[in-house]
């Protein structure tokens, strides 16, 4: 159509729109599955008009059969019901549509769904999205809850009035929602989708009552699990009754049998809480009692004791003992000091007996050389050499005298060896000084 066509020479609009049907008329003919979402059965007329929609994506097509074809499955067709078509692309060249003309409807049994349900099952399994420790915990009280629900709807009415009841000043954001047909899995994504963004929204919970399997397919939609799967804020699944389990189930945070369960699980019993409260405040207080007493029977005791009880009793006994030891020092210090002063008494004595000076009160005396040297030997002097005499009163010079007087020289010289012997002893030197203080 390119080659033959141009600014100049345009192909008519007839023309471009009998090309587009050749064109579609090589196509054969297709199995295709989806939902119907329109039915349209007019009284007398031959033939029936359908729009089959795709669950996964926002694409439908519309759909024409004769009445014979459709009057085989009149009873289990409605809307909102999965069907498999064999039909034929057909253009429509006057208004330029496009539709399937459809030769045979299957209704997707119950057996099947139940089929691809659990083959989509496994491979959410297989990729972790059911996994534990994905799960993320609730919280404990939640400031505002999200709920998707229907309007108007029991479960609706569940959820709000037992969370209310339990906690009254828990708030919702409630986004009513189609829960069953075409339009549900759409729905129902777009508001998880915006609660999970709302800033206040701490825990979602997406509620339905109960249904059939095909009621309660939309809950099962992949698109819808894969989204709260990667929600960040926590989901709750309370979808139909206990023994209903669709894939939201699965891959939600927690999963409540029912809507009342699910508010039951939400948010905490006031009460309870105010239960326990009051539990905990009375164990605290028996427990500070009791280490109290325990303390206060402890000190008691300690307080008991003789030590504690008249402490000064010690000091009393210790004041007595220090007392007798320091008296008994005193006696044994003046034992020793008497007995040293009796040995220093005796010492003396004999000192003063043995003294050069004793000996010169008895007449005798000390001769000096002018060197000082005691002359302890006659040979020492020669005859007119000049002595000093030291008496008891002082002292005096004389002057050696020849041999005439050798003999009393002798005597004399006698007489002082015994000075110079007891100098020997030590009392020379005693006499020494006694005799240079008479000088």
């Amino acid at each position: 159509m390119a080659n033959t066509s141009s600014p100049e020479a345009p192909l008519p609009v007839g023309k471009v729109s009998a090309l587009i049907g050749g064109w579609i008329d090589r196509l054969g003919a297709v199995w295709v599955e989806g939902q119907i979402t329109q039915l349209s059965r007019r009284p007398g007329a031959g033939v029936v008009f359908l729009t089959l929609r795709d669950p996964q994506a926002d694409v439908s097509l519309t759909v024409t059969c004769f009445r014979s074809v459709f009057d085989q499955v009149a009873d289990v067709v409605q809307e909102g019901a999965r069907v498999v078509v064999h039909a034929k692309p057909e253009w429509y060249a006057a208004r330029g549509q496009l539709s399937l003309r459809a030769s045979e409807i299957r209704p997707v049994g119950l057996g099947e769904l139940l089929a691809r349900l659990e083959q989509l099952k496994r491979r959410l399994a297989g990729e972790g999205l059911f996994a534990a420790e994905r799960k993320k915990p609730l919280p404990f009280l939640p400031q505002c809850v999200g709920l998707v629900t229907g309007r108007g709807s029991a479960a609706e009415r569940d959820v709000l009035e037992n969370a209310r009841r339990r906690w009254p000043a828990v708030r919702f954001e409630v986004r009513n929602v189609p829960v069953q047909g075409v339009s549900a899995v759409e729905r129902v994504s777009a508001a998880v989708r915006e609660l999970d963004e709302h800033p206040e929204v701490d825990v979602i919970v997406v509620a339905r009552g109960g249904g059939s399997v095909e009621d309660l397919l939309p809950f099962s939609d992949e698109g819808l699990v894969r989204l709260v799967a990667a929600a960040r804020t926590p989901v709750v699944s309370a979808i139909g009754h206990e023994p209903d389990q669709p894939l939201l189930d699965f891959v939600a945070d927690l999963r409540a049998s029912t809507p009342t369960d699910a508010a039951k699980r939400v948010v905490p019993d006031v009460g309870e809480e105010l239960a326990k409260v009051r539990q905990l405040r009375d164990r605290a207080r028996r427990h500070v009692l009791a280490r109290v007493e325990r303390e206060q029977h402890g000190l008691d005791g300690l307080r008991s004791r003789p030590s504690m009880a008249a402490p000064h009793r010690m000091l009393d006994g210790r004041g007595q003992e220090v007392e007798s030891l320091l008296e008994r020092a005193r006696r044994t210090l003046r034992h020793r000091l008497d007995h040293a002063q009796s040995d220093l008494g005796h010492t003396l004595a004999r000192v003063v007996a043995l003294s050069p000076a004793a000996t010169l009160e008895r007449g005798y005396a000390v001769l000096q050389r002018t060197d000082g040297t005691v002359v302890t030997d006659p040979a020492q002097v020669t005859p007119g050499e000049g002595l000093h005499a030291r008496v008891a009163g002082g002292g005096f010079d004389v002057t050696a005298a020849g041999a005439s007087t050798a003999g009393a020289g002798d005597a004399a010289a006698g007489d002082t060896g015994a000075a110079g012997a007891a100098g020997d002893t030590g009392a020379a030197g005693a006499a020494g000084d006694t005799a240079a203080d008479g000088d």
